[in-house]
């Protein structure tokens, strides 16, 4: 007998999978391509894809990636093309186009907007990367973002990991996908691994950029659904209500459609 939880996780699970199906068959498209990473988000994207039954090609991309999280990446897709014949990768290793683009462009004085944009650039590679296999197969590029990373705090590249085709899992708070990848077998390594984006070539968290948990932030964007404000807050939960705002704030161009300056009638 399933409890509700369970069979919440396993109803969800069919919801995206038949929601993924159709889309692709209006789209009149082969499958799905998706980055593999290493960490949870990936690995969840990448089953729900393949229990489609449609093609689903898993591409890990390196740049100078750290090797606990190519291994976790190779442990995943090892695991999920032995329960799924539908389910192929293939590895593009982008450290030599990362570097010749690094050489080619100037660096900036400023050191850490130096850093933080070449970790976008690497993003933006991927995304290139990821839309060619797609093109090739007839695919389309699935998205790996969650709710707090997509509509909390924007927790993404813009054109880099937030140019997608479709995105299964936006819907769903990090502790849902964590539900999500126990129902569906993700390796253990990857469930308890601390997330990171991988584009600083080095072992720094999610949680270590932007100053708080996966799960503070959700309790954050919950309560800012409810209509609280810092003043309701104190101690840490202030300061986390605080990071989470702010960090609301500032990427909301990432969230809004591209703002289009509007011809007034009478100028046309």
């Amino acid at each position: 007998m399933h409890t509700n939880n369970e069979f919440k996780t396993e109803a969800i699970n069919d919801h995206i999978v038949n929601w993924l199906r159709n889309y692709a068959t209006n789209a009149k498209v082969k499958g799905f391509v998706v980055g593999i990473s290493g960490g949870i988000d990936s690995a969840v994207t990448s089953t729900l894809c393949a229990q489609t039954g449609l093609p689903t090609l898993c591409v890990e991309m390196p740049i100078h990636q750290a090797p606990n999280q190519v291994q976790r990446g190779r442990e995943h897709i090892n695991a999920l093309k032995e329960r799924y014949s539908n389910v192929s990768n293939t590895e593009a290793d982008l450290t030599p186009v990362f570097e010749t683009f690094r050489k080619g462009v100037p660096e900036s004085e400023n050191k850490h907007l130096n850093n933080l944009t070449l970790a976008n650039t690497r993003a933006r590679l991927r995304m290139t990367t990821l839309y060619y296999f797609a093109g090739i197969h007839s695919a389309l590029v699935a998205g790996t973002g969650n709710k707090v990373e997509d509509f909390g705090v924007g927790f993404y590249t813009k054109y880099g990991d937030g140019g997608v085709d479709l995105s299964p899992i936006a819907d769903l708070m990090k502790s849902e996908v964590r539900a999500i990848a126990k129902h569906i077998n993700v390796p253990q390594s990857i469930i308890d691994a601390k997330p990171t984006d991988g584009l600083f070539g080095d072992d720094r968290s999610d949680e270590d950029q932007l100053g708080a948990s996966y799960d503070e932030l959700e309790w954050a964007m919950l309560q800012t659904e409810k209509g609280s404000t810092v003043n309701d807050f104190e101690g840490r939960e202030k300061e986390v209500f605080t990071i989470y705002k702010r960090l609301n704030t500032i990427n909301q161009h990432k969230m809004n459609p591209i703002p289009v300056c509007e011809i007034p009638t009478i100028l046309k």
